[in-house]
């Protein structure tokens, strides 16, 4: 991988790192992180080395492999540990008094930048549930939109503070989607009173491939997000809008009532 030679800001960026393991720091790895760290030539070949091993090894092993001090080795072991791509344990205590020396193994983290942000793993979770959903809606065409719909119940339901159900107002309404969205990497932005856009859709290429079905994709899974939050006054309709998401969120003249309590 070639050196990183400057960091993009987050907002354009999609970073999953999962699944991290229970040796994670308190400090969260990102993919960032993770590349940010492996653009270290010396860094990289000790994980390359810990990752072709397919055991755990020690400090002393993999600073013989790549020529360099065992200080230096764990400074840079360590640093893998903490961005998510190695993890560690003590080896076994023996008749030796002390501390046992930490070894160390490639963790199963898989890390995925892209700019803008792509969500193929979802994309195929929503396929592969729609095959095997298919002959329970009649066609894998109605079973995609419905596990779509069900993955957007399923990610307004990881936001800890849900809009409460019932007459909620347009513009809380707007707000926790638009929290929900930009987390799935659709980038919403305000076009006007009543009304969102999404600058990106996260399944593309697909989109230019087959727009219709991943149209269709994208508005169930708004739409779920929407009623996963409890939002009744905002909708989502198809606005296929060129370079962009084909879906909008829009609120009613009717929905633009005050927040209730």
């Amino acid at each position: 991988m070639p050196a990183v030679k400057r960091l993009i800001p987050p907002r354009d960026i999609s970073v999953n790192v999962l699944p991290v393991d229970e040796h994670r720091t308190s400090r969260d790895g990102t993919a960032i992180d993770a590349i940010a760290s492996l653009s270290d030539g010396l860094r990289r070949r000790l994980y390359e080395f810990a990752r072709a091993a397919h055991r755990p090894v020690s400090r002393d092993e993999a600073a013989s492999a790549v020529g360099i001090s065992r200080k230096l080795a764990a400074f840079h072991l360590d640093r893998l540990v903490e961005v998510g791509l190695l993890r560690f344990r003590f080896k076994e205590p023996n008749a030796a008094r002390g501390r046992p020396p930490k070894v160390y193994l490639a963790s199963d983290v898989g890390v995925e930048l892209s700019i803008p942000a792509r969500r193929h793993e979802l994309l195929a979770e929503i396929l592969a549930g729609a095959v095997v959903l298919e002959d329970r809606h009649g066609s894998a065409r109605a079973a995609s939109t419905r596990v779509a719909y069900a993955r957007g119940l399923a990610a307004a339901a990881e936001i800890p503070n849900r809009v409460r159900r019932g007459r909620v107002g347009a513009e809380r309404g707007m707000t926790s989607a638009e929290e929900v969205l930009t987390g799935c990497g659709f980038e919403p932005y305000r076009t006007g009173s009543g009304c969102m856009r999404l600058r990106n859709c996260p399944f593309h290429p697909l989109a230019g491939a087959m727009p219709e079905l991943v149209c269709s994709l994208n508005h169930a899974f708004v739409s779920g997000v929407l009623a996963g939050l409890g939002v009744e006054t905002v909708h989502a309709v198809l606005a296929p809008s060129a370079g962009e998401c084909c879906v909008e969120l829009r609120s009613g003249a009717d929905d633009l009532m005050p927040d209730a309590g």
